[in-house]
């Protein structure tokens, strides 16, 4: 275990400097009070280097490992809730007419009210305590998902579900980008979608062999679903206790992780990238006052965008492979797992390209090429082999654009309570729009599913006009901050990605 002991400040206090406060996170300043070398760094040495990689191996280790298995339990939760959809649930629940897609905005609903104070709650008891807690009351839930007998009882749980999720994909995108530098981010958050989809996909071949077990033990397929990775979940909520790390200024409280070398290595790099590793203390107006922001809606409306796909996939993908595509119930099941194995690839290989190159808006605009052009094959291709394709470019990009996007707002904003604030917003929108796209997906519209279809091209179409505003707007807010004109999210030396 580290050292405990350690005691030296980590967080040098910044000097204050005159500076006037104006909208959007800028902050004017007299000419040529910023340094034109604000990025400029020393080189390290051979031995500091070492330690630099030594730090971001057991980071990623650690964070990056842990923070992919606990966000794909939300995704898990759509892939058990899906491929339970083409079993005998939806007749033994009464799911019939629009309650199928009840359960799930319902879900959405109660995750968006509980966001924000559940992201604040990661700030204020740590991640260690705050994960597992949630972690193993949604597994206790999902367990419980088996024994229910009426629509109405299926409903009242999933929003006890919605509400200990609602933290865990805010929670961990402060967390993770309080760990690293800007242009390290996306590759960080594509190891956590990664991790992610390889779970649902397992999950769903997983799905499959539990369903074998129907009217074994007197438990149908679908309960099983339910039962054994609602199991599993309580089980990876224990092993998150001694797993999970804290934030950076509290990381000797993590167990056996850093060394104090490695501690203060890691406060310096985020001081040098950002300067906000300590949060301020909480009120609800530190919080609240980033909401006059106007970019924080602009990331949120590409969130709401993009989520409107995901939802309408990840949760109808068997529903359209077996009433769109003519599969088998069990065919539907196991087809739904190789589309997610496939997007590890364009996920990985488009964020290395992103951090390489320190860019987010064209990443996040040939993804959305991808999606449109899946979704133009799913709906207008006759052949069922392209209509499958389709789907496969559609998963991928979606998936894709989730690191970008993580990346894209983690990037262009400063300081602990904002992040918090925006992290939480941006996932309410995403909710919002896994609302909308729940119900785009209409059963009477098989085989095309035309709706669901249009809505999808149209929302990545507007996806491409907001990110060219944003990359027009970041590129004239770096040009004054060039010229000593504006401070940018009142840090000395921000400026934004794009």
């Amino acid at each position: 275990m580290a050292d405990d002991s350690y005691s030296e400040p980590l967080v040098p206090s910044p000097s204050p400097s005159p500076t006037k406060t104006i909208a959007n996170g800028h902050t004017e300043v007299p000419n040529g009070s910023i340094d034109e070398d604000d990025d400029r760094r020393d080189d390290p040495t051979d031995d500091e280097k070492a330690l630099e990689r030594r730090l971001r191996l057991k980071v990623d280790l650690r964070l990056c490992t842990i923070a992919g298995v606990l966000c794909s339990l939300n995704l898990l939760d759509s892939g058990v809730i899906s491929s339970a959809s083409v079993t005998s649930m939806i007749t033994d629940l009464d799911l019939t007419g629009n309650r199928y897609s009840i359960s799930i905005f319902i879900f959405t609903i109660a995750s968006i009210a509980f966001q924000l104070p559940s992201t604040i709650a990661v700030r204020t008891f740590g991640p260690r305590i705050w994960f597992p807690i949630i972690t193993f009351s949604f597994g206790l839930i999902t367990m419980c998902t088996a024994f229910v007998t009426t629509w109405k009882q299926m409903i009242a749980l999933r929003v006890l579900l919605g509400m200990t999720m609602s933290g865990v994909y805010p929670g961990l995108t402060v967390l993770i980008s309080s760990w690293y530098p800007r242009k390290e981010q996306q590759v960080r958050f594509a190891f956590l979608q990664s991790g992610q989809v390889i779970i649902l996909a397992t999950g769903s071949i997983v799905n499959f062999g539990l369903n074998k077990l129907n009217g074994r033990g007197g438990f149908k397929g679908w309960q099983y679903m339910f039962l054994v990775q609602g199991l599993i979940t309580c089980i990876i909520a224990l092993a998150t206790r001694f797993w999970i790390v804290d934030f950076p200024e509290n990381a000797h409280k993590s167990f056996y992780f850093l060394t104090p070398e490695e501690r203060k290595l890691a406060v310096s790099r985020i001081q040098h990238d950002r300067k906000d590793v300590e949060a301020e203390p909480f009120t609800w107006s530190t919080v609240l006052r980033h909401a006059g922001d106007i970019k924080v809606y602009g990331f949120a409306a590409l969130y709401f965008l993009l989520n409107l796909v995901s939802t309408s996939l990840s949760y109808f993908l068997p529903i359209i492979l077996q009433s769109g595509m003519g599969f088998s119930s069990d065919k539907a099941i196991l087809l739904s797992a190789p589309p997610y194995y496939y997007a590890v690839i364009p996920v990985l290989l488009s964020s290395f390209l992103g951090d390489r190159y320190n860019t987010r808006g064209p990443i996040i605009a040939f993804n959305s090429l991808c999606l449109i052009l899946g979704f133009c094959l799913l709906g207008f291709a006759s052949d069922t082999t392209a209509r499958y394709i389709g789907v496969y470019l559609a998963t991928g990009a979606y998936i894709s654009n989730w690191a970008a996007l993580s990346a894209y707002q983690a990037n262009n904003v400063a300081g602990q309570w904002k992040r918090a604030f925006t992290a939480a917003t941006v996932t309410a929108f995403n909710g919002a729009g896994g609302i909308a796209g729940s119900y785009i997906v209409r059963q009477k519209e098989a085989p095309r599913y035309a709706t669901a279809v249009w809505i999808s091209i149209g929302s990545h179409l507007v996806i491409l006009g907001v990110v060219g505003l944003f990359t027009m707007g970041f590129w004239v807010a770096n040009r004054r901050q060039r010229a000593g004109k504006v401070l940018l999210e009142g840090r000395e030396g921000f400026r934004y990605t794009y």
